[in-house]
């Protein structure tokens, strides 16, 4: 119990030093700007340079304090995983230990030290919970930036060759797809970078590295060298949504072809038993029955 009570202050002393620390070390690197006149002075929220905001930042969760309090959520669900675990240990471990003790040819042994070792087991896994939460949020992020970016790019492509601007063709297609959709919220960052007088070129890589997906930092890459090279913005559109048409084709191929090979293990695991247990059941209860009778008949 002791030990228990350690680590809950440990934590707690982590989670409640994260914000001097941090607010310490983006102070010195502003004086640091400040003293060097060759270097703009650019404030950034507190932790952006961080992997840990970078991360979370990817996944949906933006904020001066989403580091703490992915942090502080952390530190609690580690201390629900101690007490859950303790819990665990003390009424619990020792009846199930007894009860799969006596399987035999040795499973019962590798269950028991798996669950003597329940307890750890259960604190990863309750402390990894934010982290899981985190990564869902990434996922479905990702899926919803890649099935909204097909008729992002048709709505551009077609827009641009009707005659519209870039900027004009964003803002229909921020009106018509709505806000609450991941790419278009990103969109709408992107329209406020540009209005808080970032160049086009640098918004755009922005944005790219704000989404972090494979399709839209090619589909921004296109833009930024097409408007250096000044080639023609419908043209370019026109390519990309075609290129990326045909890469969500051979994906979906792709997915067709290894189907078969997906549904392997759940054909042998699920229904073959099913299938040899309905077909042969009657033939070896029928043998059994002529075994049967023909040991009686011979007794």
């Amino acid at each position: 119990m002791a030990n228990v009570l350690v680590l809950i202050l440990l934590l707690g002393l982590m989670a409640a030093a994260y914000v001097p620390l941090t607010s310490w070390r983006l102070r010195r690197s502003v004086i640091a700007r400040l003293q060097d006149d060759d270097q703009p002075v650019a404030l950034e929220p507190v932790g952006q340079d961080r992997w840990l905001a970078q991360w979370l930042s990817r996944a949906g969760y933006r904020g001066p304090k989403v580091v703490t309090m992915f942090a502080a959520a952390t530190a609690a669900c580690a201390v629900i995983g101690l007490i859950v675990g303790q819990v665990y240990r003390t009424t619990m471990v020792t009846t199930l230990v007894d009860m799969v003790s006596s399987v035999p040819g040795g499973v019962g042994e590798v269950l028991a030290a798996i669950l003597t070792v329940g307890h750890w087991i259960l604190f990863v896994l309750i402390t990894l919970v934010p982290t899981i939460i985190v990564r869902a949020a990434r996922r479905a992020r990702i899926r919803a930036v890649e099935q909204d970016l097909p008729l992002v790019l048709e709505l551009f492509a077609t827009m641009g060759e009707a005659g519209l601007g870039f900027d004009a063709a964003l803002s229909k297609v921020i009106r018509t797809q709505g806000a609450e959709r991941p790419l278009t919220a990103e969109f709408v960052n992107f329209q406020f970078d540009m209005l808080a007088g970032m160049p086009r070129a640098q918004a755009l890589r922005q944005c790219a590295r704000r989404v972090d997906v494979a399709s839209l930092t090619s589909f921004t890459s296109a833009l930024v060298q097409a408007e250096e090279v000044g080639a023609s913005l419908a043209e370019t559109l026109r390519h990309q949504a075609n290129d990326l048409r045909q890469r969500r084709r051979e994906d979906a191929l792709l997915k067709a072809q290894a189907l078969p090979v997906q549904l392997v293990f759940p054909l042998v695991i699920c229904f073959l038993p099913g299938i040899f247990l309905s077909t042969l059941a009657p033939v070896l209860y029928q043998m059994i029955q002529v075994a049967e009778g023909v040991l009686g008949a011979g007794q």
